[in-house]
């Protein structure tokens, strides 16, 4: 009787070997879904500001589930681009490093930067903060750079003055000349703020370049990429460490267009107007450094420029 009875212990354990090895995902799922249980990420709609363009350095999230470090990435990318002002996602348990991997990137101010350099300046971020904890729950806070009502003041002033500028049977290039050309022939570089670090104007800012006529290179850029998203003409901005300017799609191609250089200063302080650094390509741009280094970016972070 009792090797009936182990003959059929053994039977029945073989049995559930078997069963086991068979249905190994589903016992892998059940405990899985034992330890981590539904979180639902909250998805909010998007602003009027979203470009929903996927580029090919950072692309738009789907699920918002990130298993890599480049999901990470989209879904910084992905929560700037909708104009979020928080968000929560969850790192499954099967990215064991991704608690590690969002302290990196959250600690990475010029990667966060780049990021930030893809979607339109009304979404772009005065400062961004991210809070985590062991369970796995990650939440992004972002400060924006421009207020609701500034938005409300600069788009009434950028409106008039393209519906001045702009008629229906010019070209995108000669568009984006029109407004290259007003923008350095109103705008002073301000030279207290880049030399000295600090000034009487907002000329950080599009504010600075739109109303007080004083702009540093992220004024002139910001300025010039709203009125090209305006256009719907494809554009993002491109950062070197002491420098931004703008990247724009025309003709089948992505040209560099820097209104910064095409306003320079000289030495007596007169100001000087030009297009030498109008719409030209990476090797055009590089050739005219002329020994300069504000232009040399990081090409990884900016690959359609390969």
């Amino acid at each position: 009787m009792i090797k009936i009875k182990n003959l059929i212990l053994a039977f029945l354990s073989a049995i559930f070997v078997i069963f086991a090895f068979s249905k190994v995902d589903l016992i892998v799922d059940l405990v899985k879904s034992f330890l981590e249980p539904e979180r639902k990420v909250i998805i909010e709609p998007s602003n009027n500001y979203t470009k929903n363009i996927d580029y090919l350095f950072v692309k738009k999230s789907t699920d918002y589930e990130p298993h890599s470090y480049d999901d990470l990435i989209n879904i910084f990318y992905s929560l700037l681009d909708n104009g979020w002002l928080e968000f929560t996602f969850y790192c499954p348990l099967d990215y064991t490093e991704c608690l590690d991997d969002v302290s990196k990137l959250s600690n990475d101010k010029v990667l966060l930067s780049d990021i930030n350099n893809y979607v339109h300046p009304y979404n772009s971020y005065s400062s961004i903060r991210t809070i985590f904890d062991e369970t796995g729950e990650v939440t992004i806070f972002v400060n924006k750079l421009y207020s609701s009502t500034e938005i409300i003041d600069l788009n009434k002033e950028i409106d008039k003055i393209m519906n001045e500028l702009i008629k229906d049977n010019m070209s995108d290039v000669d568009k984006i000349k029109a407004l290259h050309d007003y923008i350095v022939m109103h705008t002073t570089y301000d030279t207290d703020r880049s030399d000295k670090g600090n000034s009487n104007y907002d000329s950080a800012r599009m504010t600075g370049a739109l109303f007080e006529h004083y702009a540093i290179c992220s004024g002139y850029t910001d300025l010039m990429a709203v009125m090209l998203d305006k256009m719907d003409i494809p554009n993002f901005k491109v950062a070197s460490e002491t420098h931004i300017w703008n990247a724009v799609f025309v003709n089948g191609s992505w040209l560099h267009l820097d209104l910064t250089w095409d306003d320079p200063i000289s030495v007596t302080g007169e100001e000087n107007y030009d297009d030498s650094f109008f719409l030209i390509d990476t090797n055009t741009l590089r050739d005219k450094d002329n020994k300069s280094t504000d232009h040399v970016f990081n090409i990884d972070r900016y690959l359609e420029f390969n």
